[in-house]
C-alpha cells in the first residue's frame, strides 16, 4: 500500500440501470490500496463545494442522465482546471446531463447504442500503445452495449471499437472508446465501456479502468 494520503471523491447517482453504487463500490478497495482516502457523494451539490473539490485529487463520476445546474457544472469545471482529476466510464460520464459545457469538459457525448447486448471488440490505437493506461494490453472482445459517441478532436484516443456497415451506411465506422485529455491543470480519463458489473470482469477492461483512475489523479 502507498502512503500518499491522497483523496478520491466518488460522485454517483442518476439512472439506476448503470448500477452506480455497485460498480463504483467495486473500485473503492483498489483506490484505498493505492493510498486514497475515499469519500462518496450522492448529491450533485458537492460540485458547489469549492474547498472540498480543491482538496480532492480525483473525482470518479458515475451519474447517468440527470440534470446539473450551472453552478454545479462551473464548480466541477474550475476544480478540474485547477488540478483535480476527473474519471469515469460509460453512461456515468458521457451520458451525464444535457449540458453542452459539461460535455466540452469530458470531450465526448453519448449518442446511441445498438439495441441490446452484442459481441464486439476493442482495439488499442497502435500509435498510443505505450500510453500508461493501455501499455502492454492487447485488443479484447466483450458482449455488452457498444457506444456511438461524438468526441472533441483534441482528445487523445487510446482505444477504438468498430461499427460495421449497416442498412443505412455501407461504410464501417471506427469509434473512439477510451480517451484521455487535459483541461487546464487537470487530467480527464473516459472509457465508454462498463454498462454492467461483469464487463469489468474482462481483465483488460478492469486494468485500463484502474490505470485511467490513477492517470487522471492529481
Amino acid at each position: 500500500m502507498t502512503t500518499d494520503n491522497r483523496r478520491a471523491l466518488v460522485v454517483r447517482g442518476g439512472w439506476d440501470g448503470h448500477q452506480p453504487v455497485t460498480i463504483t463500490d467495486s473500485f473503492v478497495p483498489f483506490l484505498q490500496g493505492q493510498g486514497y482516502a475515499v469519500e462518496t457523494a450522492e448529491d450533485l451539490t458537492v460540485y458547489e463545494d469549492a474547498e472540498r473539490l480543491a482538496a480532492t485529487d480525483l473525482i470518479v463520476q458515475c451519474w447517468t442522465m440527470g440534470t446539473i445546474t450551472p453552478a454545479q457544472r462551473d464548480g466541477l469545471d474550475v476544480a478540474v482546471r485547477t488540478g483535480t482529476g476527473l474519471a469515469g466510464w460509460h453512461g456515468g460520464i458521457v451520458d451525464s446531463f444535457g449540458d453542452h459545457g459539461y460535455h466540452l469538459l469530458t470531450g465526448g457525448k453519448f449518442v446511441m447504442h445498438p439495441p441490446g447486448y452484442l459481441d464486439h471488440s476493442y482495439e488499442i490505437v497502435p500509435e498510443r500503445a505505450d500510453h500508461p493506461v493501455v501499455a502492454g494490453l492487447d485488443g479484447f472482445s466483450l458482449r455488452s452495449e457498444q457506444y456511438w459517441v461524438l468526441t472533441d478532436p483534441r482528445v487523445d484516443v487510446l482505444a477504438t471499437t468498430l461499427f460495421p456497415p449497416d442498412e443505412l451506411d455501407d461504410r464501417p465506422a471506427v469509434m473512439p472508446a477510451v480517451w484521455t485529455r487535459t483541461w487546464g491543470l487537470g487530467r480527464i480519463f473516459v472509457s465508454t465501456i462498463g454498462h454492467k458489473p461483469d464487463d469489468f470482469d474482462v481483465p483488460e477492461v478492469r486494468t485500463l479502468t484502474e490505470r485511467g483512475l490513477l492517470w487522471a489523479s492529481r
